[in-house]
């Protein structure tokens, strides 16, 4: 199966996100560090940089706003699936242009790849429940 530009932008977000999570680095350094490393000929890197960015900046916004349909405190979820679930809370909030549907589906995709045994499932439930507020409009 071919993989898209914009599925290897978002498996590199998923990586810098986490990256970034644990070190407490500048999200900047961990995007130059990202693009650097990486070969980004085959990677959407306009999508890259928005998601890479945008979490960046709106991490605890973009807790708060997944918290009531996780069932669990953003705390204790497992940094992949916390990477996850920040770069999914921003396309659906802040990237009106790509479908939820999309969004949802890439990131059971990433947490198929990235997660645990069983991530996929906890993610698909939370953004499926989320959707319903953040992109009412497309329901």
């Amino acid at each position: 199966m071919k993989v898209s530009n914009r599925h290897r932008a978002r498996e590199l977000v998923v990586q810098g996100i986490y990256a970034w999570q644990l070190s407490g680095n500048a999200i900047e350094q961990v995007e130059l560090s990202m693009a650097t490393s990486n070969d980004m000929k085959k990677v959407d890197t306009a999508l890259f940089k928005r998601l890479i960015r945008g979490v960046g900046e709106q991490a605890d916004e973009l807790d708060i706003a997944i918290k009531p349909y996780l069932g669990r405190l953003p705390e204790e979820l497992d940094p992949i699936e916390k990477a996850i679930l920040r770069i999914a809370t921003f396309e659906l909030k802040e990237c009106i242009d790509i479908p939820y549907r999309v969004v949802i589906n890439e990131s059971v995709e990433l947490a198929k790849t990235f997660g645990a045994q069983e991530s996929h499932k906890f993610i698909n439930g939370a953004l499926d429940k989320a959707v319903r507020k953040f992109r009412e409009h497309e329901q």
